[in-house]
This record gives structure tokens, sequence and C-alpha cells, in this order.
């Protein structure tokens, strides 16, 4: 049995881990949880799953959450950063996966990380911001990084058994978002509301943006980069509306292998946790006479720019992709508190990119500098 801590279990992809973990009550063990504030849907996990730690990010809440345990429920109540770190790198732990959303999972998950624990990744910025020293750091202490995002997941399938030197490609399939086919006369005033609605994906809603601007498929690429040791050159973005293939790679024999599924996070999510072995489930099968039709476009980056700008801090290095991450999580935050409009996010994104001294080959004191550097700026810039 597998012992596992999720960092984000009260997110979208937390709760759907969870869903796994209840179809799978032999195969795994939730030793430790976490979630942001979100205490009352926190206390409800503890209560069926029972874990043995639970760490609240926030410190108000924290104190909340100690006060609504029952007294016959014994678990260990870990707060801030120091707790998030606490229950990533416990002994009894195999996997740690982290669904945390944005730069706070940096820490914890090099943590886990120096501590012998495998990492299950849904949380991009780890990678975006810090990809190198993850990477190197993941080799040093034999630890696999297995992706939970369905694209890398996809990718991750596609190469088991093949030899990383034989890849010619990786190309990343996108839904297109809600705003697929539209130009750019036409998101001028759109509100969160509309960017919020996923055609294909239920997410969360930090997500669900980027998934709109196409920022979310720009920091797949970044990832894809670290995660399978290619060039930025190497990494297409192909647009298929239906989600039903996941992504593909191409071989330099020219051979393009892809992998299959309905969209459900849970699959990707399960695939992580039972590596390298596949578990029974009752997902959904996928039914191509039903389907009937599969399609693809290229992506259309005059209207969504976001999608350029990340190819292009790839193109850049060093900390570049730092700062377009951290700029993009002040902004997001700004238009879904609708403090900015659609296009604002793409523009003071690239007024950051301007402005940044890029470092090669940063310390992670390094990488939080810039991480610090580039929130004040946008914050300075819009006012």
């Amino acid at each position: 049995m597998k012992k596992i801590s999720i960092l984000g279990s009260t997110g979208s992809v937390g709760k759907q881990t969870l869903d796994v973990v209840r179809a799978n009550k032999d195969k795994f063990e939730v030793v430790a949880i976490s979630a942001n504030s979100s205490v009352d849907l926190l206390l409800e996990q503890i209560k069926e799953f029972r874990p043995k730690y639970v760490a609240v990010y926030d410190e108000v809440s924290c104190m909340k959450l100690k006060s609504m345990i029952p007294s016959d429920i014994n678990i260990e109540v870990l707060s801030g950063m120091e707790g998030l770190k606490a229950i990533s790198s416990l002994d009894e732990i195999d996997v740690l996966l982290t669904a945390i959303v944005g730069m706070i999972g940096l820490l914890p998950t090099l943590c886990a990380i120096r501590n012998g624990k495998d990492i299950a990744l849904a949380n991009k910025e780890t990678l975006v911001c810090a990809g190198s020293l993850v990477m190197n750091e993941a080799k040093k202490y034999n630890v696999n990084i297995l992706p939970v995002d369905s694209e890398h997941s996809a990718i991750f399938q596609c190469l088991n058994g093949e030899k990383n030197k034989e890849i010619e490609k990786i190309i990343l399939t996108a839904s297109g978002g809600p705003f697929r086919g539209k130009k750019k006369q036409d998101l001028l005033h759109i509100t969160k509301n509309e960017a919020l609605k996923h055609p294909n994906w239920s997410m969360g809603r930090k997500i669900s943006i980027d998934s709109s601007t196409l920022m979310n498929k720009g920091l797949e690429v970044i990832e894809a980069k670290w995660l399978f040791g290619v060039d930025y050159n190497d990494i297409d973005v192909v647009v298929h509306p239906q989600s039903i293939i996941h992504s593909m790679v191409q071989f330099i024999d020219s051979s393009v292998m892809a992998q299959l599924g309905c969209p459900d996070m849970r699959l990707p999510i399960q695939y992580a946790l039972t590596y390298p072995d596949r578990s029974v489930n009752d997902f959904e099968r996928l039914d191509l006479a039903k389907l009937a039709t599969l399609t693809f476009e290229n992506p259309d980056l005059d209207t969504f720019p976001c999608l350029k700008l990340a190819y292009d801090t790839l193109k850049m290095g060093g900390t570049y992709s730092a700062a377009l991450n951290s700029a993009n999580e002040v902004l997001v935050s700004e238009f879904l508190e609708d403090k900015i409009g659609f296009y604002d996010i793409p523009y003071y994104i690239e007024k950051t990119l301007e402005a940044h001294n890029s470092i090669e080959n940063p310390t992670l004191e390094e990488i939080l500098e810039v991480d610090k550097w580039s929130r004040n700026f946008v914050k300075n810039s819009i006012g």
C-alpha cells in the first residue's frame, strides 16, 4: 500500500485525487493533507480519510480548524510554509502529490525531493520557475517526477519503454479554451465569468483563466522542456477541441505515438500514483465510433499572445520564465477581482519581461528574489 501526502487536497486536482483513493482503498493510505484556508471541506476530508497530519497555510484558518476537530480524532495540525514542508517530507510517506496552485508549491516539493520522496506533480509553477534546479535535485536524490497534468502524463506514457534520444518532437494538445475561434476584437471586453467557462475540463479558477489566455499551454511547454529534456524548438502546440488526444510524441523514424482518453483528470492522477503499474477503475471508456471526428488546428498567437511569451522566455533562458510566472499569477488574481481587463494580462507580462534582469543558472534564493521582484513590479505598474 502506497502512503501519500496531498498538498492542496481541497482544490480541483486534490478532490479528484481523493476520488481515486476512494476507488482504490486497498492501494493507498492518505497520511497527510493540506489546504490554504478551506477548513470546512478540509474537516470533512479529515473525518473521512483520517490522516495523521494536516497543514493549513493560512494561520487564522489553521486556528479555526483546530477548534473544529472533534476530540475523538487524533491528528497533528500544522501551519504556514513550515507545515507544508513538514507534511511533504514525512518519513512514512512514499509519494507527495502536489496539487497546490502557484509558486507556493516550490519549497515543499524541493523539501520532499531532498528527503527521497517521489513527486506526483500537478503544480506547474515548480518546473516553470525552477526547472533546472528541481530536475537536478531529483536526479541527485534518485526521485521520480511523475507528471499529473493530462498532457505531460500522455507524453510520459508515450515514452514508456522508448529512448529520449529518439524523440524528434513533442506535440502538446490544447482544447483552445472557451474563446477558441475568437479574434482579439471579440475579447476586449470579456468578463471573468466568460473566461471561467472551460468547454471540456473541470478546473480551478486560476487554471481556468490560464486556459482562456493559453498561458496554461505556455506553462506546459516550459514544463515539458524540463520533464523530458527537449529543446523548446522541439515542442509544438496544436489545438484539439475534443480533448481526446492528450498529447503526442513524434520519433525520428516519423512515427507519432498518442495517448487517448476521455477528458477526466482522475486517469492521469491514478497513473501517477500507481506507476509503474496500472489499476482497474470504473472511469468512462472511450468510444471512438461514437465520437467519430477528431480535429486539429494551429493556435492563434495574435489573439492569444501569452503562449508566444512563454516560448520567448525559453528562448531567452535564465530567470525569464520565473518572472513570467509570477507576473501572470498576480495578473490573473487582479483579473478575477475585476481590477484589470483580459488583455492587460499579456500586456503587463511583456512589460515585466522587458524590465527583468535575468540570471543564468540561478540559485533557489535568486529564484525566490525574482519571484518577489516580478510581483512587486506588476503591482506597481498597474497601480
